[in-house]
């Protein structure tokens, strides 16, 4: 589908630093359900390339994704969701208007689910991740981190279980955005399971063309 953005406001020129399966995935999402041109630049991490001085200069934490605007950087995956949302968004119906009761929302679960759902999500992937040291490990630490997790997504399953999407009767980058924390808290062995209503929105969150993408 072709996407034509306001003719009045010129479309930026939009390179997305990333890696492929890491947090630059829900951005490069985001992108093509905007339907927003922009270039990628791979970053092989696993090489160290994002320790480069070039790279460096473009995002001081080394790190993916790191987005440029017409060569301005910015970096932190929720800061450039937002951004897209707030930029792009609202022109394609997928983020909701300025001053409107559900922008309020739309940054208040954005946050949470980076912040207060991400925060915990970080113990259980230290807890129970092989790859790290095994000091860090701990199976009381997890089970600590499942429980906290669990009550969280009590939370977005009561939510979901008024309506079908975060913000209502629509799908918004907002699913996009919480849907992609819940999909990989799932693969690091969250309960998302548990709750029926995640469960079903996830699915649909994930069935989406753009969520299709090699990135």
């Amino acid at each position: 589908m072709s996407i034509v953005f306001n003719r009045f406001v010129p479309v930026p020129r939009v390179q997305l630093y990333w890696h492929p399966m890491s947090s630059a995935t829900p951005v490069a999402c985001a992108l093509a359900e905007l339907g927003l041109p922009h270039e990628k630049v791979k970053i092989d991490i696993r090489a160290g390339e994002q320790h480069r001085p070039d790279f460096l200069a473009l995002n001081p934490n080394g790190k993916v994704p790191t987005l440029t605007v017409d060569g301005a950087p910015m970096f932190e995956a929720l800061a450039i969701q937002l951004w897209l949302g707030e930029t792009f968004g609202v022109e394609r119906g997928l983020w909701p208007t300025a001053g409107s009761p559900e922008r309020l929302q739309a940054l208040s679960w954005c946050a949470w689910a980076y912040v207060s759902y991400g925060a915990v999500l970080t113990r259980l992937h230290r807890a129970t991740c092989t790859a790290l040291d095994e000091a860090l490990r701990s199976s009381a630490h997890a089970d600590a981190a499942r429980t906290e997790l669990n009550a969280l997504l009590a939370l977005l399953d009561a939510r979901l279980a008024r309506q079908p999407w975060m913000l209502g009767d629509t799908y918004s980058l907002v699913d996009l955005l919480v849907g992609s924390v819940m999909g990989y808290s799932a693969y690091v062995g969250a309960p998302v399971a548990d709750h029926a209503n995640v469960q079903r929105w996830l699915g649909l969150v994930q069935a989406r063309p753009a969520m299709q993408i090699e990135a």
